[in-house]
Order: C-alpha cells, then structure tokens, then sequence
C-alpha cells in the first residue's frame, strides 16, 4: 500500500506565491486598463458633447436663407442683386414669377420667406412660416426691417403658417423624433445587454430585429397619442405620425443593433456620437439649418434626428412636402442597419468557429517520434 505523498517543502507554488496587500494592490484591482478605458472614452464623448452643442448653438448666424422675391420685371432683378450681396450672404435671394408663386414657395419649403415689392407704396410685406423654425423667421424679419429702414420704406411681416397653439415654440417636432431615436437605440442595447457575453448570431440578431419592428410600431403610435390627444400639439395627423415614428426607431434601433454587433462597447459610444453628439444639435430642432455653422448645417439632414425632424415638421405643417430626402435617409438607416446587423453576426460566426480550432492547435502537444 502506498505511502500518501508528502507536500513539497514550501507548499505548492500558488501558496508559496506572496499575496499583495495595500492599498496599491486594491487600486490596481479596480482601476484595470479597460476600466481606464471606459473612463476615458466617457471623458471624450462628454467633451465631444458640450464641443458639439456649444459649436452649433454658441453664435447663431444666417446664411443663405432661402427668400423668394416677388416684384415687377424692372425691379425685381436689382432686389435680388441687392439681397445677395448683402455681407455675410445672409439669405439666397430668387426671383418668384408671381405673389402667389412666392407664397407657394413658402408653403411647399422652397423658400423660409417671401419679400412681396409694393411698386405704387412705400410699405412691403414679408411673409414667413414659423412653424417651419421661428428662429429663422425671426431673423428673416430682422434682415428684411434693418434694409427697409435703409431705404426709407416699412416692411408688415404676415407669418403665413405658424405653430399649432399647443406647439408653443414649434419644438414638439424636435421632441418627438428625439424620444423616438433615444429609445430605439436604448432598446437595442438593452437586448444587447440582456444576452450577456454571448456574441450574436445570425439567428439570433434576426430574432432581434424581428422583435424590433412591434417595438417600433408601439414607440410611433404612442409618441402620437401624445404629441396628438393628450397634449393636442400636433394634432390632425395620427396615422402619419405613427408611421414616421416607427421609421424612426427602426433607423435607430437598426444601426444601433448594427454597431454594437459589430465593435461591441466602442459601437454603443459611436451611436451615442453620431444620433446625440452630433444628431441633437445638427437636427434643425433648435435652430433650423440656414442658422448653424457649415459642419452642422451640412450632416444634420443625414443623420436619422435631422431627417425625423424634418419629415415631421412638413407633414403637419407643409402638407407633406419636401420630404422625400428625409424618408429616404430613414430608410438608408432602417434597411442597411438590418443588414450590416446581419452580416456582423455572420462575421461574428466565423470567428467563434476558428477560435476553438486554432486553441485546440495550440494546446495539442507535439506526437513524439517513434524510435526505428
């Protein structure tokens, strides 16, 4: 009968190994490198944040408002040249065939005001549509009295189609898609979330994108129960509504499901990036386009709150018109975020079934020769 063995001297090498202990060794253990990461990452989304809104909203200035200009043959030519040499290019002016074409631009967002000459008078009128973006038409207000008092003639501002009583400042619109683009992205990531460690499948993110569209459907159709029957801000137009929201939030779902699919934690950071950092501020919401500095006047209408913004201002207030850019950017959002989910997942397959091979090489030990 064996002996039972007998302990190296010293133990094994894991007892035998000293323990640290202090507050060094505590510190090390909570402040990981990845940890140091993540605290970092979030110190540069929050500075990119307060750079992003500061940079779009610290100055507001016009540029190139789109006016049309109705006056007779002979003077309508050198208002025009008058407007757009104005410093800074403040408006873009254009020359309307008729009054009743100027105003028609207005409504159908070809144009964010109308100076209508009066030849026979000293009294012109400018007409504007605030519901589209007070701010705009403010400044357009400003621009058309500081050069009428110039030429010794008076300027009456008739705002043409305003802000229903209960959008007070016409921001439901901005509101709204912002809620909408907030939860869809905030869904995708809990179902992220919820799966643990578990990369995504094929299956699997097709399951999620399936439950996305109720998920949808749900966000557009209250956001319209609010915004509509409870609060009465933007009523008239519920079924519409629902249906851009639920674009809406599959865009943001979509490619919120999409990035995190494919860069992990760093794609939950790139949607907050490009839908809040850069989305928020370049949407139109606060300060419509022609008053934003150039980099946000240019991204905002490609990204999903711009696009939202816009799709849902001009359906309840400009009879749908100017929208099909803004559907279209959605559908880009909704369509490619599925399928770039979907290929991500693919990707994600194929590296889970090499791994195991390659740790399986790796951990068979050499076949010893035979002897001859």
């Amino acid at each position: 009968m064996n002996a039972p063995s007998t302990p190296a001297p010293g133990g094994s090498p894991a007892e035998r190994e000293p323990k640290s202990s202090g507050f060094a060794a505590e510190f090390k253990d909570a402040v990981t490198l990845r940890a140091f990461g993540l605290v970092l990452g979030g110190l540069l989304v929050q500075l990119a944040f307060v750079m992003s809104y500061v940079g779009a909203f610290h100055s507001p200035t016009p540029h190139r408002i789109p006016v049309a200009v109705a006056a007779p043959q002979q003077a309508s030519a050198k208002i025009v040249a008058q407007l757009n040499a104005l410093d800074g290019d403040p408006v873009e002016a254009t020359a309307a065939p008729s009054t009743a074409a100027a105003r028609q631009w207005v409504l159908t967002r070809k144009a964010d005001a109308a100076f209508l000459f009066d030849p026979n008078g000293t009294e012109d009128t400018l007409l504007v549509a605030s519901a589209g973006g007070p701010s705009v038409s403010q400044t357009a207000t400003q621009i058309a009295q500081k050069i009428e008092a110039g030429q010794k003639r008076q300027i009456t501002v008739t705002d043409i189609r305003p802000p229903n009583t209960g959008d007070g400042r016409g921001m439901t619109s901005f509101y709204l898609v912002l809620g909408w683009v907030i939860g869809g992205y905030l869904t995708a990531t809990i179902m992220g979330m919820a799966a643990g460690a578990r990369p995504a499948n094929r299956q699997r993110t097709l399951i999620r994108l399936a439950v996305l569209v109720p998920y949808a459907v749900a966000s557009g159709i209250a956001g319209a129960v609010v915004v509509g029957p409870v609060f009465h801000a933007l009523g008239g137009h519920f079924w519409a509504l629902s249906g851009i929201g639920t674009l809406v939030v599959l865009a943001s779902a979509a490619t919120a499901l999409a990035l995190q699919t494919l860069l992990g934690l760093a794609g939950t950071g790139l949607v907050i990036l490009l839908f809040v950092v850069l989305g928020n501020p370049s949407s139109g919401g606060v300060y419509p386009a022609p008053l934003l500095p150039a980099f946000w006047s240019a991204i905002g209408q490609a990204l999903p709150p711009g696009a939202g913004t816009t799709l849902v201002r001009n359906t309840v207030y400009f009879s749908g018109h100017a929208v099909t850019t803004a559907v279209w950017v959605l559908a880009a959002y909704a369509v490619g975020g599925a399928l770039l989910a979907w290929a991500a997942s693919w990707r994600n397959e194929k590296r889970n079934l090499d791994a195991p091979s390659a740790n399986a090489d790796a951990e068979t030990p050499p076949q010893a020769t035979p002897a001859v």
